[in-house]
């Protein structure tokens, strides 16, 4: 079992954008994953992005640069 530590999640409205993060953070290299959204959190579309909380600024210069809309951020344990 993975040990949880504190991590950023970003949750979406939508599917289609949280798939567009994937592909935009690949192809930037910037450090993550797509998750199911934790439970203690409540999301439009049931898919987040999980990033390490230091790559906070990267991930949102990406975000606004590809024109992604995330519906929020969460630092939780994951």
């Amino acid at each position: 079992m993975r040990k949880k530590v504190l991590k950023l999640v970003v949750t979406f409205h939508t599917t289609a954008d949280a798939m567009a993060v994937e592909k935009v953070c690949q192809e930037q290299h910037v450090p993550g994953r797509l998750i199911p959204v934790p439970r203690s959190i409540s999301a439009g579309c049931g898919l987040a992005w999980c990033s390490p909380l230091e790559e906070r600024e990267q991930l949102m210069k990406v975000l606004q640069a590809g024109g992604i809309e995330q519906e929020a951020l969460h630092e939780c344990m994951v």
